[in-house]
């Protein structure tokens, strides 16, 4: 018995449409990482970009539990001396860009190597309900019928 190892011709990729209205943050990231990594797949090799490419709407209407909306803070550096920024959840998601929130969270949980960096080229995030890959015509991934705990009212 051989052990398999995917080639590039044997890579599958579809394209899977998730609505993130509702939804826990962290439970949302760990499937859409897991999608972006391939690990659903029986095919799975650890060292290829064998997942799906992932395009998540709604964004804005990410749930978050407890009073983490209120009290997780993000940080960032200017890159100059004393020079770290903080923002509340709550800042994020109500400012301009509030696909960060699942952008940041998505690319926590893969590992911090080259490949996961190509693997979240795979991942686009719309605040809103449209979305600019219709011509991919992605199939639907109800994140919200998974488990009963993956939403949150």
């Amino acid at each position: 018995m051989k052990t398999f190892t995917a080639t590039p011709a044997d890579i599958d990729k579809k394209w899977i449409l998730i609505d993130a209205e509702g939804v826990v943050l962290g439970r949302l990231a760990s499937i859409i990482a897991m999608r972006l990594r391939g690990k659903h797949k029986p095919s799975f090799t650890p060292h290829m970009d064998m997942g799906d490419n992932v395009i998540v709407i709604n964004a804005d209407k990410i749930q978050l539990t407890g009073k983490k909306r209120d009290d997780k803070i993000y940080y960032r550096h200017t890159g100059h001396p004393g020079g770290i920024k903080q923002n509340t959840a709550r800042d994020i998601l109500e400012g301009k860009f509030p696909e960060r929130v699942v952008e940041k969270a998505v690319q926590r949980m893969l590992p911090g190597n080259k490949l996961s960096r190509q693997l979240m080229t795979n991942l686009r995030v719309y605040a809103g309900a449209e979305h600019k890959q219709e011509a991919q015509s992605p199939e639907v991934l109800d994140v919200k019928s998974m488990n009963s705990k993956n939403t949150r009212s």
